[in-house]
């Protein structure tokens, strides 16, 4: 969205939210009751939230329900058409009260005026409190120092590996450090023809940059500079681009499933993906029970530094029920609703202390959860969509089309320079 147009729906939502106020002056939200269900309180709240998730997470608010009284009226959006559903919202000024938000939308709705200010409660309630969950997800949150969302679920990328094939090259554990996983994958590109060390994805719109930050990329300093062609960028994607060239990586995607990839033989016997792919493995590649393992991503020259994604939840600037969306949200992010939810989607918590309850002990998944001490989500900047999507074309071009690395990341970062400007 450029900045004209973000300004055009911000005066619409601003319009919107006036004529609203306007109309219900008298509404319940103004009566100054608390949200116990008693008369003159506020009957029913409306919730959005992305995915197929009305199942998973009636639970969550049937709870709210029968302790408040207070009716949900819930929709569920799939992620396809999340993006446009919620620019309709900001045009017209018609929003939920509670909005699940993908955490890269952050900025780019906050920018149009479509999320409400929540740095009141943030700091003064203990449950919403931002120490409260990790810090990669609170950043998401944060934009020109005021919170808009509270942290929901969380992710990040670790890397998977074939603990058999590992410990035939000397790596029982996994490749500790980037030297590790070269010479790991060179070994194991070397047991024949087609067959390869890990997997570089390359529709995978933060491989490069989390490599970079491993190097020490700051990737757009806090200026507003591009430094996408210095050369802690420009080092990581020559990395990365050593193993395609050396055949220790495929230079193409295999057109392959799961089973036949990571199970049998091993074709790629190591990648980076989050804790969704532990179900698909044990779905899918049952004849490597007990031969495979998941380990926190290889330290680079200055840290092993993962992507952080996940969810947050926010309250739409035109809601006049502001009291109470927050109050559902402490509960949606409470302990409680936290693990019912992990136990209907698999999706981890945001808050910290959550991880201390009984599902998260389990090996595997605690790697994760150590994978998100040393984890940061992609710069929360409105142009991050499209700068992701120029960055998809140039390493496509370099790792595959043999375009110089220098000059293809300076043709790049004068693209991105120019999003910024």
């Amino acid at each position: 969205m450029n900045s004209k147009f973000s300004k055009l729906l911000k005066g619409s939502a601003m319009l919107a939210t006036l004529s609203l106020l306007g109309a219900c002056g008298s509404d319940d939200a103004d009566t100054g009751e608390n949200s116990e269900g008693t008369e003159g309180s506020v009957d029913e709240l409306s919730v959005w939230i992305m995915g197929d998730g009305n199942e998973q997470a009636q639970g969550i608010f049937d709870a709210y329900t029968e302790e408040t009284g207070i009716d949900i009226n819930l929709q569920s959006i799939p992620w396809s058409s999340a993006h446009d559903r919620l620019l309709t919202a900001v045009a017209s000024g018609e929003g939920p009260d509670v909005v699940q938000m993908g955490s890269s939308y952050m900025a780019e709705f906050t920018d149009a005026g479509a999320l409400a200010d929540l740095t009141e409660y943030v700091e003064s309630n203990d449950a919403l409190s931002a120490d409260k969950f990790y810090e990669g997800n609170i950043n998401t949150t944060e934009i020109d120092g005021s919170y808009y969302g509270i942290p929901w679920y969380t992710e990040t990328r670790a890397l998977y590996y074939r603990t058999d094939l590992l410990e035939e090259v000397g790596y029982p554990e996994g490749p500790s450090t980037w030297e590790e996983l070269y010479d790991a994958s060179m070994q194991l590109s070397e047991r024949g023809e087609d067959m390869y060390g890990f997997d570089i994805n390359f529709q995978e719109q933060t491989f490069g940059f989390m490599f970079a930050r491993q190097n020490g990329s700051e990737l757009i300093t806090e200026d507003g500079e591009a430094v996408l062609n210095e050369p802690e960028f420009v080092e990581a994607i020559e990395y990365l681009k050593q193993f395609t060239d050396n055949g220790a990586s495929p230079s193409q995607d295999l057109g392959l499933e799961l089973s036949q990839t990571f199970g049998g033989d091993g074709v790629v016997p190591m990648f980076i993906s989050g804790p969704w792919s532990m179900t698909n493995i044990n779905n899918e590649t049952t004849d490597i029970e007990g031969k495979w393992s998941v380990r926190t991503l290889p330290e680079g020259p200055e840290n092993n530094m993962s992507n952080t994604g996940g969810a947050n939840l926010s309250v739409w600037s035109s809601s006049e029920n502001v009291e109470e969306a927050v109050d559902l949200i402490e509960h949606m992010t409470s302990t409680e609703s936290l693990l019912t939810y992990y136990e209907n989607t698999s999706s981890l918590p945001a808050r910290m202390e959550t991880w201390e309850e009984e599902p998260f002990q389990d090996e595997l998944i605690q790697v994760f959860g150590e994978q998100l001490e040393s984890s940061e989500h992609m710069p929360v900047i409105e142009e991050w969509a499209s700068i992701s999507q120029s960055y998809l074309s140039t390493f496509e071009s370099i790792m595959i089309g043999g375009a110089d690395t220098q000059e293809a990341l300076d043709n790049f970062n004068a693209e991105v320079q120019s999003m910024l400007d």
